[in-house]
């Protein structure tokens, strides 16, 4: 016969402060919170659709702008009735990857357990390709593991405790394809290649290398991966059922398409290496190029049919306000004008100090 407990309401009232200040029961109310509260951050190549696929997943009718460095907003849907709504907090970083050190913003050990990302590949310009998701995923990737690995304060900062590091938050089963010759993300992952009716008019030979090449990608990092345009309804809507598993945690689907002359769907872990197949090159011996690693492989590969882009240009717009996309004709004619006015008064300063100099 089960106890009955003879504890009054007061005594269960000071056991759970108690269990609180003593920094029990903190993964419990941080794990109750995530279940209504997910952070996204959209991330990916320069003017490559992610404002456009962040506004039709929220179902708001708005006409997409450049973004500035690094945007937040939110999304809210009802569970059922009399219940309290999920929230999701967006993030959005512009730029493509020369603002990728901002990344690290939106990802603490508050919101780490309940943290996915979207990276938006534009597939019009495959020899940006390669340096963007790898750029972007790297500085994210080790955001994720230094915010994971220092110690954690416990509920009551008065209190100064610490806890150990927190768990990764995103483990694949055990039954997962591969998964010991994989690379997992530690957070969920969705790649998404845009502006598909720009891509499907590439030649066969090309269309095939991008569609191989993203498959290995995503699987490699345990993500899933769609192609959309958004001229194309039922891609955007497909497009919205994975944002939406990661940002609300509805289900997804489990639809998969991997034939190059559609778009691309793959749910993680529908895809295998086995399916995939090798690198798709016809013109060079794969063990001549002395890879590393089945990345660095597949990285080879994807270079000799995309050669990757001067890095000069990514260097020059390391600073935003050089960036056309942010252009303000006025504040920009001022700052002209200050320029020329510093460059004058450096000028002076310098005869002044050659002056001195021949006097003393």
């Amino acid at each position: 016969m089960p106890k009955i407990s003879t504890d009054t309401l007061w005594d269960l009232a000071a056991s759970e402060v108690h269990s609180r200040e003593n920094g029990g029961g903190d993964e419990d109310t941080d794990h109750d919170q995530s279940l209504h509260e997910r952070t996204v951050i959209f991330l990916g190549s320069k003017s490559g659709g992610k404002t456009t696929i962040l506004l039709r997943c929220l179902d708001r009718d708005e006409q997409p702008k450049p973004t500035l460095a690094l945007e937040y907003t939110f999304g809210r849907r009802a569970r059922g009735h009399n219940t309290p709504k999920d929230i999701a907090h967006l993030w959005e970083l512009g730029g493509g990857t020369s603002l990728s050190d901002l990344a690290q913003i939106p990802i603490n050990s508050q919101n780490v357990r309940a943290f996915a990302m979207v990276l938006v590949l534009d597939l019009s310009k495959p020899n940006a390709l390669w340096a963007t998701q790898d750029r972007l995923l790297q500085a994210a990737r080790a955001q994720v593991e230094k915010v994971c690995s220092a110690p954690q304060r416990g509920g009551d900062s008065r209190s100064g405790k610490q806890h150990g590091p927190i768990k990764t938050p995103y483990v694949l089963p055990k039954d997962y394809p591969d998964r010991e010759l994989i690379s997992p993300f530690p957070v969920p992952l969705l790649l998404i290649g845009s502006k598909f009716d720009i891509f499907q008019d590439f030649e066969s030979e090309k269309r095939k290398v991008i569609c191989k090449t993203l498959r290995f990608l995503a699987h490699y990092y345990g993500a899933s991966l769609i192609f959309t345009s958004s001229k194309s309804e039922g891609t955007m809507s497909k497009t919205k059922s994975f944002v939406s598993h990661l940002a609300f945690g509805t289900d997804r689907g489990k639809s998969m398409s991997t034939d190059p002359n559609k778009p691309l769907v793959v749910p993680a872990g529908m895809d295998s290496l086995s399916q995939i197949g090798s690198p798709p090159t016809t013109d060079i011996d794969i063990g001549s190029l002395h890879a590393r690693n089945p990345l660095d492989l597949w990285k080879k590969v994807f270079e000799r049919a995309f050669p990757p882009e001067s890095t000069a240009e990514r260097k020059q717009l390391k600073d935003p306000a050089k960036d056309p996309q942010y252009s303000e004709p006025l504040i920009d004619s001022m700052r002209a004008q200050k320029d020329q006015e510093l460059d004058q008064y450096k000028r002076d300063a310098a005869k002044s100090w050659k002056g001195l100099e021949l006097e003393s």
